[in-house]
């Protein structure tokens, strides 16, 4: 890894039964940046993130957390270790609260005392905009809210960096633009953004760097206007005649 990288993927190979889905995937993501990722459906963004997260080991490659490798570790140790992750499809624990869905992330996420995250949990609910509905059953929360509390959950659990996969999806565009500035005020809090959005807009006016995938592989990596004007992207991702 080079100085001031947080994560670094190498030749990373992974998949599912006999599928093959990551195909020797490099990329790293440095230290304080919100680090977009697109590309088409079944490229491998989501088995990325798996892979990140210990819920899927990689056939072969390496990846490293702060220079240490952490390929073989347990998702609970990456998560203790300052990995924290959202899901597409939000998943609260519908019969609790908010403030207890919130709550649980902090004491089984960052392994901390309950008055520890009694504390952490208030101040991430004011911090995702969800402090005056706490003690409303997460089921009854509207879908905007939800990914709000899908973020406040994985902030609670401590991370350093954050990985978002897909926060906007299903959102109108005045929500989404919501989500947009909840994303920006993280990158203020010092957090590493590991960002996956289809919302091409989105990914051009908030992320610092921008990856392409295709086909389980970094295609291109760079600023996120060159990348979208790349041709590699026009013909992978956007299509072209």
């Amino acid at each position: 890894m080079r100085s001031g990288e947080i994560i670094s993927f190498d030749d990373i190979k992974a998949g599912y039964g006999r599928s093959r889905i990551l195909k020797g995937l490099s990329f790293s993501v440095r230290e304080g940046e919100v680090f977009g990722v697109i590309g088409p459906n079944g490229c491998g963004k989501s088995t990325m993130l798996n892979v990140l997260t210990g819920t899927l080991c990689p056939s072969s490659g390496r990846l490293f957390y702060r220079e240490k490798e952490i390929s073989g570790l347990p998702s609970y140790k990456r998560c203790r270790l300052g990995i924290g992750r959202t899901w597409q499809i939000p998943r609260p624990f519908t019969g609790m609260t908010v403030y207890d869905n919130v709550l649980t992330g902090a004491v089984h996420g960052a392994g901390e005392s309950v008055k520890q995250s009694r504390e952490k949990a208030e101040k991430v609910l004011k911090e995702t905009g969800l402090a005056d509905k706490s003690r409303i059953p997460s089921g009854e929360l509207t879908l905007l809210d939800r990914k709000r509390l899908e973020l406040a959950r994985a902030m609670a659990s401590g991370p350093e960096v954050l990985l978002l996969d897909e926060v906007a999806a299903g959102l109108t565009e005045a929500e989404t633009k919501e989500i947009m500035a909840l994303v920006g005020g993280l990158r203020e809090r010092k957090y590493t953004v590991i960002w996956i959005e289809h919302n091409i807009e989105t990914m051009l006016k908030a992320t610092d760097r921008l990856m392409c995938m295709a086909d389980g592989r970094n295609v291109i990596c760079g600023d996120p206007g060159e990348v979208m004007g790349s041709e590699i992207v026009e013909e992978l991702y956007l299509g072209k005649d």
